[in-house]
């Protein structure tokens, strides 16, 4: 007799579920958002061990007697009064005001016409703007030491072309007169560069139609600058006008390189004063108190600027 071998029933095969798409679209906006994060978290590191820890940390030593190897000491605001009292605290500020006064004069409007020029030629733009943005690429401290060698009364460029051209001759950086709206003419030519492309990129950005309309209207040159590029590129100099203000008033490479802070203090600014109090007095304390309130008089300003300055927007 055959014995009949009974075989297992087949396993029951279940279909594959097929991925839902609005479950794919989340795990990969996830994972966007993982790695932006992980790409945002660096900088935020970086910033705060080299921007936010050493400010926080500027603020707690301004109140303290500190010196590098020594336990600090608290004094509260005895840093302030000592630098209040000190007498090159107010021809540092004098002087940096100054400076920052004659930098809106002078270096606020000559990029703006360079900016304007430079729109209108027809040939050879890449070269002069080359030509404009190459003193940026030159390293601060060798710009300054070129001026400086420009500036010498002796044997400098600047006196042998005025002797060339049977002029008078000046002392530039060395005269007391003179020393700071030299350094002026250094920061400008120095910076002006980054400035100029950005207004050349504020003033192509302004539609060709409103310059055709004002002049079917009769406008001249003048009258299209002030009623067309001007409203136009307003955000852009408003912003460049803060900007360079809290530049300005941070200045230190020239008169660090090229005068030394003299003649006479005639060139001692706040941001080297800070550099003597640190470096050559051993004052961290002192130092640290400068600095906050150069940080308390820039963020005052600005905050009341951007507040002037928005509510003018709106009004228009």
């Amino acid at each position: 007799m055959t014995k009949t071998v009974e075989r297992p029933p087949a396993a029951r095969v279940r279909p594959v579920k097929a991925p839902s798409p609005a479950g794919d679209r989340r795990r990969r906006r996830l994972t966007d958002h993982l790695r932006a994060y992980g790409f945002l978290l660096g900088g935020l590191i970086c910033f705060a061990l080299f921007s936010w820890y050493p400010a926080i940390r500027a603020v707690v030593i301004a109140f303290q007697k500190y010196t590098p190897g020594s336990d600090p000491e608290w004094v509260g605001t005895a840093n302030f009064t000592r630098v209040w009292q000190d007498p090159e605290f107010a021809a540092a500020w004098r002087n940096t005001l100054t400076f920052t006064l004659l930098a809106l004069l002078i270096g606020f409007a000559i990029p703006f016409v360079l900016a304007l020029v430079l729109n209108e030629l027809r040939h050879a733009k890449a070269f002069f703007r080359v030509v404009v943005y190459l003193p940026v690429m030159i390293p601060p401290v060798v710009s300054a030491l070129l001026w400086k060698w420009f500036y010498d009364p002796g044997a400098g460029l600047a006196n042998e072309a005025l002797r060339l051209l049977h002029l008078p001759t000046s002392n530039w950086s060395n005269g007391a007169d003179t020393a700071l709206v030299s350094l002026v003419i250094v920061a400008t030519w120095a910076n002006m560069g980054g400035t100029v492309l950005i207004y050349l990129a504020a003033l192509q950005s302004i539609p060709g139609e409103l310059y055709e309309a004002a002049e079917l209207d009769g406008a001249n040159l003048l009258q299209r600058v002030r009623h067309v590029t001007v409203p136009q590129t307003r955000f852009v100099i408003l912003m460049l006008m803060l900007l360079q203000i809290i530049a300005t008033m941070q200045v230190f490479t020239e008169p660090f390189v090229i005068t030394g802070g003299g003649p006479e203090n005639a060139t001692v600014t706040v941001l080297y004063l800070i550099y003597k109090y640190a470096f050559l007095y051993n004052d961290f304390g002192g130092a640290c108190a400068l600095s906050v309130m150069l940080l308390a008089l820039l963020g005052g300003f600005s905050a009341v600027y951007l507040r002037l300055t928005r509510s003018g927007e709106e009004a228009a």
